[in-house]
């Protein structure tokens, strides 16, 4: 069974964090901050994309945690390309392959068949080196792009946005520390947060 993602969320309360961790969790305090019927509006952030996301906190609690987990089964199988199940030779191991359509122009293709193993090996090859080559400015990428889809949907309307937003993405940590200083604790905080370039960040509480 394909359980919830263990990546963490961060429910807001208008500026004030309300918590941040796994998505059951999120969830029931959501519900709980709900129920208190606060004019303040809650949103709720994937931490690993910094996008805002929904939560349908309708019946009991086991009910909407029963959702949440069928909902994310849903999107894991959708998203699950075909394993490779031909027969394979003996000793030879299960690398885990998936198939997918790949379109390259006929001198692409002719050059990769000329490699050793084939097009298949280079293209590996190729992509390993790339992700060697690319891999933290690829997740400095990442980072910037997570705090900036937080950051326009928490303080949009905030003063210095436009300039916070050109010196994280020209990835000058320090005017974009100075630029959202102002901002709500909470909201400041969180942003530097997403900002940083770990796979993983965890808030500072």
């Amino acid at each position: 069974m394909n359980a919830i993602p263990s990546h963490s969320y961060t429910s807001f309360q208008g500026p004030r964090r309300l918590v941040t961790g796994a998505l059951p969790a999120v969830a029931l305090a959501v519900k709980r901050a709900m129920e208190q019927r606060s004019d303040s509006p809650i949103l709720t952030f994937d931490n690993s994309s910094g996008r805002s996301i929904d939560i349908d906190t309708r019946g009991s609690d086991d009910e909407m945690v029963g959702r949440l987990t069928k909902a994310y089964e849903h999107v894991a199988s959708a998203g699950a390309g075909p394993d490779s199940e031909e027969p394979r030779g003996r000793g030879r191991p299960k690398l885990g392959v998936v198939a997918r359509e790949v379109t390259l122009l006929p001198r692409h293709w002719e050059w990769l068949s000329a490699q050793p193993g084939g097009a298949s090996v280079a293209l590996r090859k190729l992509v390993e080196q790339a992700r060697l080559t690319h891999g933290e400015r690829d997740k400095t990428r990442k980072a910037h792009e997570r705090a900036y889809y937080f950051m326009s949907a928490m303080a949009g309307d905030m003063p210095g946005f436009e300039e916070a937003t050109r010196a994280l993405f020209a990835n000058d940590m320090r005017a974009f520390g100075e630029l959202i200083a102002a901002w709500p604790n909470d909201v400041r905080d969180h942003a530097t947060w997403l900002a940083n370039d770990s796979d993983t960040p965890t808030p500072a509480d």
